[in-house]
């Protein structure tokens, strides 16, 4: 049984006077404010990572309000750190005495949970005057605030959430040492396979799957372009401006498609100083990274490895052929099937309204286009968004590139990010036996 709810609502920062809307969470008490607080805090963290923080913590209430018996922080956490993992149902009665009727949750998930209210209560650990204000809650407890005080109060002294490392040998050290409650081991994967879009379903993907009612979808085709020829992520498209996409200064006949940072990148208006400001005071739109997930208009950011001061990359086409394909697509585009906008934007993409276009949009044109040329979309068979970007970095292994070069292509920020695309699979492994037993025969 939930006994906390998550609310969208409107925070004013006293000290700075800074307004944001943020996700809360409502308890049978009120809103708990040291969260809210701690959101705020983080207000550069992605709107992903603020739901799944406020995700975390209402489990951990409605656990403490079902298990109501214990009388010791320890004994609880552990409690809450098993049931996680295993889940509260009785399989064999059908029943759950908690009414929580939680399923077992894999050690990732798991982990994540507890990372996420573990750097809660740290924060509230950290604030002024923080021991002062201490009360038992499993005995005398007045609110939500007090029981999260608690938390707190227990991780500071013997820092009882996980250590959610994922080297066992670190783990173990770590958790002899601090750490007295964690999930089990987790499972080493060395080889997990990236699954991609089939390299030989692309073209017939852009040129049929995008083609319907006797004409090609232009917006679609760049977009799928610009993550399987481009290497960007699905919401990274969503970022660019028009003026983003211009012709190569030194090879005329290529397309330069640069991404900035949605917010601090340099605006197309100089007296502006980023795109945020920029956003805010030439449109009725914001960078589209500060609205609410649940909003229509929303687009992650990842915070890719930029390129320049003025905060951008530049996508980096493969093959190369196809920057001179995307410029001339790009020109159709613009010429035939771009909806000028109403109430002005400057984002590259629009509907058949005007209004910038929407990723929720974009994937369902995506797995029609993906049915329509007999595929099953799926992300096990690489046929979703992302199977793009891991065919784009797939693509650049076989062609030679060393891990250095793949990481600046795609953008990370660490060379072992794109370790997936490296590591040979095991059909790659068998497929070289077979070739060094035919030349030995």
């Amino acid at each position: 049984m939930k006994s906390t709810f998550k609310l969208i609502v409107d925070y004013t920062d006293i000290a700075s006077g800074k307004k944001q809307t943020l996700p809360a969470v409502y308890t049978s008490k009120g809103i708990l404010i040291s969260h809210l607080r701690y959101l705020a805090w983080n207000s550069d963290k992605s709107q992903s990572w603020k739901q799944r923080s406020v995700f975390s913590v209402r489990l951990l209430i409605d656990y403490v309000e079902a298990a109501f018996g214990f009388k010791k922080t320890t004994a609880l956490l552990k409690s809450f750190t098993e049931a996680l993992v295993t889940g509260t149902i009785d399989y064999e009665s059908s029943t759950d005495p908690l009414g929580l009727y939680w399923k077992p949750r894999d050690l990732v998930d798991a982990n994540n949970i507890l990372s996420n209210i573990t750097n809660y209560t740290d924060f509230i650990a950290r604030q002024e005057g923080h021991d002062d204000s201490l009360i038992n809650p499993f005995r005398e407890a007045t609110g939500w605030e007090e029981r999260m005080n608690w938390c707190a109060y227990y991780n500071k002294q013997a820092n009882v959430f996980l250590n959610h490392l994922s080297s066992y040998s670190e783990a173990k050290k770590m958790a002899g040492r601090k750490r007295l409650i964690y999930t089990p081991m987790q499972m080493m994967v060395s080889n997990e396979k990236a699954e991609r879009f089939p390299e030989d379903k692309i073209e017939n993907l852009l040129m049929k799957g995008f083609y319907a009612r006797n004409k090609h979808d232009y917006r679609s085709q760049l977009i799928t372009m610009l993550m399987n020829y481009g290497g960007l992520r699905k919401s990274e498209v969503f970022h660019l401006y028009i003026s983003d996409i211009t012709v190569h200064p030194v090879h005329a006949d290529e397309a330069l498609v640069r991404v900035y940072h949605p917010e601090y990148g340099r605006s197309p208006d100089l007296k502006y100083k980023n795109r945020s400001e920029y956003l805010i005071s030439e449109t009725d739109y914001k960078s589209r990274n500060k609205y609410q997930i649940t909003e229509r208009l929303y687009s992650g950011w990842k915070n890719p490895m930029l390129a320049s001061k003025d905060g951008y990359f530049e996508v980096v086409f493969n093959p190369a052929s196809k920057a001179r394909d995307f410029i001339n697509l790009w020109v159709k585009y613009l010429k035939f099937q771009r909806v000028e906008p109403v109430r002005f934007h400057p984002f590259a993409f629009t509907n058949d309204k005007g209004e910038p276009e929407t990723l929720k949009n974009f994937q369902q044109r995506h797995k029609r286009a993906v049915e329509r040329i007999g595929l099953i979309c799926k992300k096990e068979f690489g046929t979703t968004e992302h199977g793009h970007r891991h065919a784009y970095g797939y693509r650049g292994r076989k062609m030679g590139f060393s891990q250095v070069e793949l990481q600046k292509m795609m953008h990370h920020k660490s060379p072992n990010s794109c370790l997936i695309y490296i590591k040979p699979t095991n059909e790659d492994v068998r497929d070289q036996m077979r070739n060094l037993n035919n030349e030995k025969g």
